[in-house]
């Protein structure tokens, strides 16, 4: 094995549609039409959201129940599909947090201890060959 993205496990980055729970929380925070949450997706830091990803995550957790629309009209433009968290989508919001608190406790531990033996080398340079 070589390198960080060798092998089958998948190395650093987010977890697995973390686009979803940053919709669900989005939406509960405030019911919110499609490109106005792909804006929003920037105060996580996720900068290049892709807008054809974005809305067919939004139709799946619609027909999964986790969210509701409806049509909006608007005097200053067309019609826009407003999103709302339900019920069951404040329930797996929960359930993420939960699991993403478990993964920051473990990734707190594991950089604890990097930085312990890592010290003050730049880039986690370890001097070995």
């Amino acid at each position: 094995m070589s390198g960080p993205d060798a092998g089958t496990e998948s190395l650093g980055g987010l977890p697995r549609n973390f686009t979803r729970p940053c919709l669900l929380l989005l939406v509960s925070e405030r019911p919110s039409h499609g490109y106005e949450l792909l804006e929003q997706m920037r105060s996580f830091g996720l900068i290049g959201v892709d807008p054809g990803g974005l809305y067919r995550a939004l139709r799946s957790m619609e027909r999964g129940g986790l969210v509701s629309s409806k049509w909006e009209t608007s005097p200053n433009g067309p019609a826009r599909r407003t999103y709302r968290i339900t019920v069951e989508g404040l329930d797996w919001l929960h359930a993420w947090a939960g699991s993403l608190r478990e993964s920051r406790r473990i990734l707190s531990a594991f950089l604890d201890r990097y930085e312990a033996v890592a010290g003050d080398r730049v880039g986690g340079d370890t001097g070995r060959a």
